[in-house]
């Protein structure tokens, strides 16, 4: 399954729905990627794809400063799970590809 490509995110944390753009990409091999949103961009650390489970953490300052670990299942264009930001509870997380795509080959 492939998973690189911009994603449209959304968390729905206690403070509110909380908007990002998720970029991954492969290099050399290597799931990498980068967030942006609430005016910054950060880069994706621990990025893992196990089957349809994508994986990451992020550091983010706005609108406070968190430690963010993710935990998606990717289904073709969309994702869903869980955030995490130490022992705050856990926020839904939902995503979709902005581009599918091209599934003609």
């Amino acid at each position: 399954m492939s998973v690189e490509g911009t994603w449209n995110l959304t968390m729905s944390t206690p403070i509110g729905k909380m908007k990002a753009v998720v970029v991954l990409r492969r290099r050399d091999g290597v799931l990498t990627g980068t967030a942006r949103g609430a005016g910054e961009e950060v880069p994706l650390s621990d990025v893992t794809l196990d089957g349809d489970r994508l994986t990451w953490k992020q550091s983010v300052t706005k609108p406070m400063r968190l430690n963010l670990a993710f935990d998606v299942t990717v289904d073709a264009d969309t994702f869903k799970g869980s955030s995490k930001a130490g022992r705050l509870p856990s926020s839904k997380v939902t995503g979709e590809r902005q581009t599918a795509p091209d599934r003609r080959s």
